[in-house]
């Protein structure tokens, strides 16, 4: 009697992606290639390039920095067309007969920022029928635009710092009135692109000419910008995993980032450059506000309706109070990124972590949710 094996399934890595965000996603996908149990998935490993070009990673794919140069994606790949109605996805090479890959289970979109993490690739794979790891377009769109999001938890009931929403034609023709109401939050302010991650673009502005610096840089990121008043306090995150079955929702232990060196606040430099940020899990915090955090963190992933995973991030005052900076809908995924490092401290090894989302994935009926 022959033994029948149950086919694995197939799981597309999908990094790269056309913004700033390219090499972070790189990062993340090398990490996720190297724990993935093969024996139990078969991995494809599909990037995208800066033009916006599908290919299939090649041998020579790096997935590290080196010599302080970012990885991008290899183009030199053969091409995919994306599959329609959950049909096969094809690679087509000028040199040959278009080769066949089959139908792919699911989709684990490790990529951040714009054409990626803020709902257009969640859109296309619902369009086409794929399953992929993460939350769905509303989530992720709201979840990419902070001045959305900070509207959507807030109409929740869950406490938000002030901050000031400039978009391109009131900075182009009504400026007097944007630096006016940036002024009455205070000095210093932060500024930062409304709908871009891992701290691209961002400053800190103590007056009105730092300020127009600091917004044209934002702008070179995004139109839309946040300027956010500057809290004193500790910067805590903590992760949030949706459950397998019925459960509710799960938060990690919270965390307390740290900034070393000459940084002034958690840039681009101190989170993949160097070794200038450390994360201390769990946190030491006082009384009963371990737990207030866990239960803030489950609330926000709700308010915006995520799927899988997400990193929220707090801030703790001086004077007691919690405020909410932000949620990721999908966080920086290295093995040393803060999301998977709080999983860890919490008993969830970052090999399990993966497997768990692509479960999750996999359970979900393909198309819109």
């Amino acid at each position: 009697m022959n033994e029948q094996h149950t086919p694995r399934p197939r799981v597309a890595i999908l990094f790269g992606g056309r913004n700033s965000e390219h090499a972070v996603s790189i990062l993340g996908a090398g990490s996720v290639l190297e724990v993935i149990d093969r024996s139990r998935y078969e991995v494809i490993p599909i990037g995208i390039a800066r033009d916006g070009r599908w290919v299939l990673a090649s041998g020579d794919q790096r997935y590290a920095i080196e010599s302080g140069e970012l990885p991008s994606v290899d183009a030199r790949g053969a091409e995919l067309v994306l599959p329609s109605g959950g049909g096969p996805l094809t690679a087509y090479d000028a040199s040959s007969v278009p080769v066949e890959l089959g139908r792919v289970d699911v989709v684990f979109p490790v990529m951040h920022g714009p054409f990626a993490e803020d709902g257009t690739i969640q859109g296309l794979l619902e369009m086409a029928g794929v399953r992929y790891v993460g939350s769905g377009v509303l989530a992720s769109a709201v979840g990419m635009d902070k001045a959305y999001m900070k509207m959507v938890l807030a109409a929740s009931g869950l406490p938000v710092g002030p901050y000031v929403t400039i978009r391109d034609r009131d900075w182009r023709v009504d400026r007097d009135r944007v630096l006016k109401e940036v002024q009455e939050l205070g000095w210093p302010v932060f500024v930062k692109p409304a709908r871009a991650g891992s701290s691209q673009g961002i400053s800190k502005a103590s007056d009105l000419e730092e300020l127009e610096r600091a917004v044209e840089l934002a702008r070179e990121h995004d139109p839309k910008v946040l300027v956010e008043a500057a809290i004193a306090g500790r910067e805590i995150e903590c992760a949030v995993l949706e459950s397998l079955g019925d459960e509710p929702p799960q938060a990690s232990l919270p965390g307390e980032i740290l900034v070393h060196g000459d940084h002034e606040f958690y840039d681009f430099e101190a989170k993949y450059v160097g070794d200038d940020m450390s994360l201390v899990v769990p946190a030491d915090l006082p009384g009963g506000l371990t737990e207030d955090l866990r239960a803030m963190a489950v609330r926000a992933f709700e308010a915006l309706g995520c799927e899988g995973l997400a990193r929220v991030d707090f801030f703790c005052t001086d004077d007691g109070r919690v405020l909410l900076n932000e949620i990721n809908t999908m966080p920086g995924f290295t093995a040393m990124s803060a999301a998977p490092q709080l999983w860890e401290a919490t008993g969830l090894p970052y090999a399990e972590l993966v497997d768990r989302l692509i479960r999750l994935a996999l359970e979900r009926s393909p198309g819109l949710r």
